[in-house]
């Protein structure tokens, strides 16, 4: 993984740069305080909501929908990801003090991909060509599964493709790298060459009129499974079968040692 990044720094050193959403210093203080209330608050008052009636039963789990972005940011994003930050570091709070109190109740966050939603569709962006997810798209069947998964198992969190499973480490041991990386690289990967309207209506203040859906336009490249996320909710059954598998290498190997030892 580290040298298919320097690869790519080395092809993008040379390539134009999108400009693409406004970056910070362009976002007017309502717009960044309309996300974070959103996609922070909205989580932080949920939680509470939902602990104040799971805390009288003992029982109960929540389960926060948290992102790829929550562990590596990516620019023209940096209230969604500081939101998706925030998040990730209220989960943990939380779930501390329930450890402390010994309550029943759990916490769990699944970090998704990105998904074929509609979102792309109705988001505020000054761009002029349509918003799109960055890497490989998931169906959203897939993170579905993910989040029953997570409200049914004892899991801490889910990733639920191996592009969330590599940037958490990959954050972590080269830093720097990925700053450099998402820099040159997640300008123009954050949009297709489809145009778009700049008067086009979008859902940051008030909802958008539309035939509302599931599924949004990127069917095409959208994934229906994720290995990933197969593994982790099959961790058991790999575990059993590596130990059998062991155990069978084992068994063969035994022979050849009595044959040599007489």
């Amino acid at each position: 993984m580290l040298a298919r990044t320097l690869d790519i720094l080395a092809e993008d050193r040379h390539e134009g740069r999108h400009r693409g959403d406004p970056p910070l210093a362009d976002i007017t203080p309502e717009e960044f305080a309309r996300v974070t209330q959103v996609c922070y608050l909205g989580t932080v008052h949920g939680t509470m909501a939902a602990l104040k009636r799971m805390r009288a039963r003992n029982a109960g789990t929540i389960v926060q929908v948290g992102s790829a972005l929550a562990y590596r940011a990516i620019p023209l994003q940096s209230a969604y990801c500081g939101a998706k930050h925030a998040v990730r570091g209220f989960t943990d709070a939380v779930r501390c003090e329930l450890i402390h109190d010994r309550s029943a109740v759990r916490i769990s966050m699944v970090q998704l991909p990105g998904v074929n939603t509609p979102q792309f569709e109705w988001c505020r962006t000054s761009a002029t060509r349509h918003p799109q997810p960055v890497g490989k798209v998931y169906e959203p069947e897939v993170a579905a599964r993910a989040i029953v998964f997570a409200a049914t198992h004892d899991r801490r969190e889910v990733y639920v493709s191996g592009q969330v499973v590599l940037t958490v480490p990959g954050s972590k041991l080269a830093p720097a790298l990925f700053d450099q990386l998402m820099a040159r690289r997640a300008h123009s990967q954050q949009f297709s060459d489809q145009p778009i309207a700049q008067d086009r209506p979008d859902n940051l203040f008030q909802p958008v009129p539309s035939p509302y859906r599931a599924h949004g336009s990127f069917g095409e490249r959208a994934q229906p499974s994720s290995a990933q996320l197969w593994t982790t909710m099959h961790r058991e059954l790999l575990a059993l079968a590596g130990i059998s598998a062991l155990a069978w290498l084992l068994r063969r190997r035994a022979p050849g040692r009595r044959l040599q030892s007489r």
